[in-house]
C-alpha cells in the first residue's frame, strides 16, 4: 500500500511540475509529452514496464506495479526521437516549411 501511495505522489509531482512549466512557457507540455505520439518509444516503454512488472510483483506486491509503470513512462520518454534531439516530434512540421517559418518573402 505504501509503495502505491509513493508512486502516486511521484506521478502527481511530475504532473504538477509539468503544469507549472506550461503556465510559464506555453507549449512546453506539448513538447514534453511528444513521446506519446512516437510508436517506437511507446513500445519500448511498454516492454520495460512488462519486464519490470514480474520482479516488482514478487518483491513488493501490487504496489510495486505502479513503480514499474512509472519506469515504463520514463523509458518511453528517454527513447523518444523527439526527446533526445534526433528529430522533431512526430507530426510536427520541420522548421522553415510553413509560411511563418520560411525565409521566402514575396
Amino acid at each position: 500500500m505504501v509503495l502505491a501511495l509513493t508512486a502516486a505522489l511521484a506521478a502527481a509531482l511530475l504532473v504538477g511540475r509539468l503544469a507549472l512549466r506550461e503556465r510559464t512557457v506555453p507549449g512546453s507540455a506539448r513538447r514534453a509529452l511528444a513521446f506519446t505520439r512516437d510508436p517506437r518509444a511507446l513500445a519500448a516503454g511498454l516492454l520495460a514496464a512488462v519486464l519490470l512488472a514480474g520482479p516488482a510483483w514478487r518483491a513488493g506486491g501490487a504496489g510495486a506495479l505502479a513503480w514499474a509503470a512509472l519506469a515504463g513512462v520514463l523509458v518511453a520518454g528517454l527513447t523518444s526521437a523527439a526527446g533526445n534531439g534526433k528529430g522533431a516530434a512526430p507530426g510536427t512540421p520541420a522548421a522553415g516549411t510553413g509560411p511563418e517559418g520560411s525565409g521566402d518573402r514575396e
